[in-house]
């Protein structure tokens, strides 16, 4: 039984290795279908938002330039896509955390049926996803989103996760900016840490700060998304359970 687990384990993250690093998108579906999730395929629907995020951190670091827009939509370009998997991939993870943790469905469930009857919820397609105005809704989400905090502190696996894949994917498109850009650049970064026109190419430093900008926008978003994704598949549940 333990090799079995193991081997299931090893399978699920081959599959996620393939589509992230490896952009495979059957991989995403067999994830699915292993995962048992198919049948909410239409409740799984990222709204890929991180890539916007991400720009606007761009366009702000290089406010005092001219040509900010042409720079910061040439390097959106280059990785909105890397960005967008990045970012499925959590959202998947997510729905399948909240979707399969019994306890906090159950948890959900009880306060529910405090606020609608059986039939009621048989006939609903949201419980509540984007609703969460009940006050005894809003701290079972609080206390659930604390207790994925407390997890990926002790882990660190959503931060890790995303640092490998910058690593890998993005920073090399980043570190060759010089040769993708229309025009050559040079980049000054004041104390404030803005960028000014000066010269013609971006220095290493320049890079890595640029770098590490993206990266630091990345984890801000994909943790939110987790938590979000994982709020969704554990109203899913419930709902699933009644329907």
């Amino acid at each position: 039984m333990a090799t079995s687990t193991v081997n299931l384990w090893k399978m699920y993250e081959g599959l996620k290795y393939n589509f992230l690093f490896n952009n495979d998108i059957n991989s995403i579906h067999i994830l699915l279908n292993l995962y048992d999730l198919e049948e909410n395929i239409n409740n799984i629907c990222p709204k890929y938002t991180c890539i916007k995020d991400v720009k606007r951190g761009i366009k702000y670091l290089l406010r005092y330039r001219e040509d900010k827009d042409l720079v910061t939509n040439k390097i959106v370009y280059l990785i909105h896509e890397d960005v967008d998997r990045l970012e499925l991939c959590f959202y998947l993870e997510g729905y399948k955390y909240g979707y399969y943790n019994n306890k906090w469905v159950n948890i959900l469930e009880e306060k529910t049926l405090n606020y609608y009857t059986i039939e009621e919820i048989y006939n609903k397609k949201y419980l509540f996803q984007y609703n969460i105005n009940v006050e005894d809704i809003k701290i079972i989400k609080n206390k659930f989103d604390l207790e994925i905090d407390y997890l990926e502190d002790k882990c660190k696996y959503i931060e890790g996760l995303t640092d490998y894949f910058s690593d890998q994917i993005i920073k090399n498109k980043i570190y060759k900016l010089n040769d993708y850009i229309d025009r050559q650049l040079k980049m000054d970064f004041n104390s404030y840490s803005s960028i000014k026109e000066e010269g013609s190419r971006f220095s290493q430093d320049e890079l890595n700060k640029l770098y590490n900008l993206i990266v630091k926008y990345l984890y801000k978003n994909v943790i939110q998304i987790y938590k979000n994704a994982s709020w969704y598949g554990l109203n899913d549940k419930v709902l699933n359970r009644y329907s």
